[in-house]
């Protein structure tokens, strides 16, 4: 699902299609606004880009005339964008960069919820600097906690789970191929967290900043 300000390439395939096809596209905002986004391709494939700039329901109607004549409807569902106060230790930019194309859609509540499982799971017991908001002040620190913010949305990605530990009834998943292991109501066996990216535990860890117990004090009278 794409949050308020996204863009998406959205694509139409026509058969039958020859050199008379032409197809033009109508995105119609929640509030009823109309536009014509440009349209690019010939013959069976056609694409343009969405822009959905406020949340609520988007109406997408393709045109087509000539050989494959006819029209397409399809909603799209769009999410409200994420709150500037929420914490990112990434950008969308920077998981653009870590996965060497386009983030997908969502991609900013994404990278605030992955940052906000940092927080609350694999950082609870980290000690570093930190400013008066509470963000990370040493260099390697910040580097560190970016990657690991996009290390674990890419998991997400790959193991189909959206951060919300959907998938935390299973005892294993597998990307290649998709193979999920599901525990019995009777299993002993704890399913491991899956929200946690192996590989932002190892980015987190190289830096310093896991492995550090909670400090406990016995007081005496």
């Amino acid at each position: 699902m794409p949050d308020a300000g996204d863009s998406q390439t959205v694509t139409l395939t026509v058969a039958p299609a020859d050199g008379t096809t032409v197809a033009a596209l109508t995105l119609t905002a929640p509030d009823g606004t109309a536009t014509t986004p440009a349209v690019t391709g010939s013959g069976g494939t056609w694409s343009a880009t969405a822009a959905y700039t406020t949340a609520g329901a988007w109406t997408l109607a393709w045109v087509v005339t000539g050989t494959g004549a006819g029209v397409e409807y399809s909603t799209v569902h769009v999410a409200p964008a994420q709150p500037g106060t929420a914490r990112s230790y990434a950008t969308t930019a920077d998981l653009a960069d870590w996965l060497g194309d386009a983030p997908p859609t969502g991609a900013a509540r994404m990278l605030a919820r992955a940052s906000r499982y940092m927080d609350n799971v694999l950082l609870k017991s980290s000690i570093y600097p930190v400013d008066d908001t509470g963000a990370p002040t040493e260099a390697a620190h910040i580097i560190a906690m970016r990657d690991a913010c996009c290390a674990t949305v890419e998991w997400w990605q790959a193991n189909g789970d959206d951060g919300l530990g959907a998938g935390a009834e299973y005892t294993s998943v597998s990307a290649g191929n998709i193979t999920l292991s599901k525990g019995g109501a009777g299993s002993s066996s704890t399913p491991p967290d899956p929200r946690r990216a192996p590989e932002a535990v190892e980015i987190l860890d190289g830096a310093g900043l896991l492995g550090h117990s909670p400090r406990t004090y016995q007081c005496r009278e």
